[in-house]
């Protein structure tokens, strides 16, 4: 597979901040997607776009026999350091969604959160129909947000970041296209057409630290990439974030879900 927007260290200047300020997966939403995918202990799992373990460490933690896959070298090593640190196993290579590593599954499980926007997703599913056993599903994992006031810092954060060139990334562009097809849409044109979805719903404390955190975790926004922007970037969303708490306290509410995609 090719694709131009294709950029497998996009996130190497990302990684200090991803693990670390990212919304991580409750033990609860895990479980969810074990029960939903059927999944008994030792079963075998890909994480495609693994990032730095974020789902494939709980579902190493959870019993499985879990492989991850990321094209960004530093993120694998953050990987790897955080099986050493739980004290579980994982099979770690680097590859993609577009340059597959030969000779691995089947699969019973394939889950990639928060990555499949950067994927060819219709050639994706494709290729992972290959992969997935018979009886097998995918699980696409994502956070939403509720739009409350709690979540105004989002908007903020959403905002500025746009200025600084979050609005000029490839999925982006994309998601606001007048011809995007949601993920829904492009699996039930696939061969994982029955789709149902699961989650829970979080909420946490959060200081402006943490979403100066998260923003330098967005893949155009790193101190690395926006270079002496990154002060300009940073001062902009500590004075709004000011305006909206100004003893630098802030709420998340979050929903946690998955999408599972079973062949039909």
């Amino acid at each position: 597979m090719n694709h131009p927007d294709y950029d497998p260290r996009r996130f190497q200047a990302n990684v200090p901040f991803y693990a670390r300020y990212r919304l991580g997966y409750p033990d609860r939403l895990i479980g969810l997607i074990a029960a939903s995918a059927g999944l008994r202990d030792g079963d075998p799992v890909l994480d495609l776009g693994a990032g730095p373990g974020l789902l494939a460490l709980p579902f190493a933690k959870a019993g499985m026999a879990v492989t991850a896959i990321d094209p960004e070298p530093d993120m694998l090593g953050a990987l790897r350091d955080g099986a050493a640190e739980a004290q579980v196993s994982v099979e770690i290579l680097q590859g993609s969604s577009f340059e597959m590593p030969p000779r691995i599954g089947p699969f019973r499980l394939v889950t990639i959160g928060r990555a499949f926007h950067w994927m060819d997703r219709i050639a994706a599913l494709k290729m992972l129909d290959r992969q997935i056993m018979q009886g097998g599903a995918i699980a696409l994992v994502h956070d939403h947000h509720p739009e409350t006031t709690e979540n105004a810092w989002r908007g903020a954060l959403r905002e500025i970041a746009d200025t600084y060139g979050r609005a000029g990334a490839p999925h982006v562009r994309e998601a606001r296209s007048p011809d995007y097809r949601s993920h829904e849409s492009i699996l039930l044109d696939s061969p994982f057409s029955c789709i149902e979805r699961t989650g829970v719903i979080i909420r946490r404390e959060l200081s402006a630290n943490d979403i100066v955190g998260l923003g330098f975790s967005l893949s155009a926004l790193s101190p690395a990439k926006l270079g002496p922007r990154a002060l300009a970037f940073e001062a902009e969303l500590r004075a709004e974030l000011a305006g909206l708490s100004p003893d630098g306290r802030f709420t998340e509410i979050a929903e946690l879900s998955a999408l599972i995609a079973k062949r039909a």
